[in-house]
């Protein structure tokens, strides 16, 4: 069947490579299949089911480059999950006793759309995969064909997630001038804590591009600007034994020979402890619509802080998040070029009748290709095996720790 009509939309959190994947996707139909119509679904899922879109016009696509310097997401995002139907009819997306998946179905029917692009995380994806099983099992014949971004970089089977790299250097420099925080304050303790709800690996990728920041600079060491109060002193990843004693003990004679400690730490490191803490005290368990921990209503990094602060003589504590700052950038030229290859599939496989979420698939030798959305799923861990990664914790002098069961 011959593609009239495309329709894209962007879900979950934003990341570096939205605004920069719909620019590709709209060049490469412009480029190969000129008379393909494009819509926009507005805010996701929730425009997907309210039937709200922009139509992309002659003037957009002439001037679609211009995405390129942005960050967020030109036709915006949202949070909603097909198959959570309470939560659909609390927010008045849907009517009591509708079906979502039905009301999404019928939607792209009435609108005309041949195949459905998403760009988004993992929950963004399965509740992709979802849709599109729906789709061929009530025989709708519409495709579905995703693009993965999460900078968590947490998706299975895709081995690098678009705007997961640019997200390290961001998180990099934002910490860069944070770090100055230390001069401030005799005995000052700094928690950096980065997203990352299941998988560490966006933390240790922006230590590591800091580390690389540091090692452009020149110091001064004889006047107050040595490297060892800027370093990165220890890296706390949610697939590692965090043993605090231990650390503590550690990190103590850091703060006695430095003056400071620098603690890169990502959020879903220490989240099953607060979560079991704030049980005890009979608290309830703030969740998004998703059933996941609102992290930043539970706060990890200050939950951290207020361990570590007393038991390395910590006179004061700053704790700084760089997510929001990493996430709302444009993507830089390494995620830009990921973007447009795998732009380029994903509109070939769109043509082609074949729906999957495209990206590096890791069990083929990371070659980009449609991957079957049955073998899609989100928490992927960072795999802290890898020789990078050995080689970061010993530079600092940390040891690596138990590795946790997932």
């Amino acid at each position: 069947m011959a593609i009239r009509k495309v329709a894209l939309l962007t879900a979950g959190g934003i990341a570096p490579c939205l605004s920069s994947s719909v620019g590709a996707l709209i060049e490469r139909y412009s480029e190969v299949a000129p008379d393909v119509e494009i819509i926009a679904y507005l805010n996701g899922y929730q425009g997907l089911l309210k039937g709200e879109y922009i139509t992309v016009t002659p003037e957009i696509r002439a001037n679609i480059h211009l995405l390129q310097s942005f960050g967020g997401s030109p036709i915006g995002n949202s949070r909603v999950k097909l198959t959570n139907v309470a939560d659909c009819v609390k927010r008045g997306l849907v009517k009591e006793g509708q079906d979502p998946q039905q009301v999404a179905a019928q939607q792209l029917v009435a609108d005309g759309v041949d195949v459905l692009h998403t760009i988004g995380g993992d929950d963004t994806n399965t509740a992709a995969a979802d849709l599109a099983a729906y789709l061929a099992k009530n025989n709708y014949g519409l495709g579905v064909v995703g693009l993965p971004k999460t900078i968590d970089n947490d998706v299975y089977p895709i081995a690098q997630s678009l705007g997961a790299w640019t997200a390290a250097d961001e998180g990099a420099r934002y910490f860069n001038n944070v770090v100055s925080e230390h001069t401030s304050n005799p005995k000052m303790l700094i928690v950096h804590e980065v997203m990352g709800r299941h998988c560490g690996w966006l933390t240790a990728a922006t230590a590591l591009a800091y580390r690389k920041l540091l090692n452009e600079q020149s110091w001064l060491d004889s006047f107050g600007t040595s490297r060892s109060r800027r370093e990165v002193h220890a890296i706390y990843v949610p697939e590692l034994e965090i043993d605090i004693d231990a650390e503590a003990a550690r990190l103590s004679k850091v703060m006695e020979s430095v003056g400071n400690v620098n603690i890169f730490l990502s959020e879903g490191a220490g989240v099953e402890a607060i979560v079991s803490e704030m049980h005890s005290r009979g608290e309830v368990i703030p969740l998004d619509p998703f059933g996941h921990v609102k992290i930043d209503l539970i706060n990890p990094g200050a939950w951290f802080a207020a361990q570590f602060a007393p038991m390395i003589g910590a006179q004061k504590v700053l704790v700084q998040k760089s997510g929001y700052y990493s996430r709302s950038a444009p993507a830089n030229a390494r995620d830009k070029e990921l973007i447009h290859d795998c732009a380029t599939v994903a509109v070939d496989a769109a043509l082609n009748g074949i729906s999957g979420l495209v990206g590096m698939d890791e069990d083929q030798n990371n070659n980009i290709r449609a991957c079957e959305f049955e073998r899609v799923a989100g928490g992927k861990p960072f795999d802290t095996k890898q020789i990078w990664f050995d080689e970061l914790l010993k530079e600092i002098n940390q040891p690596k720790g138990k590795l946790l069961s997932h």
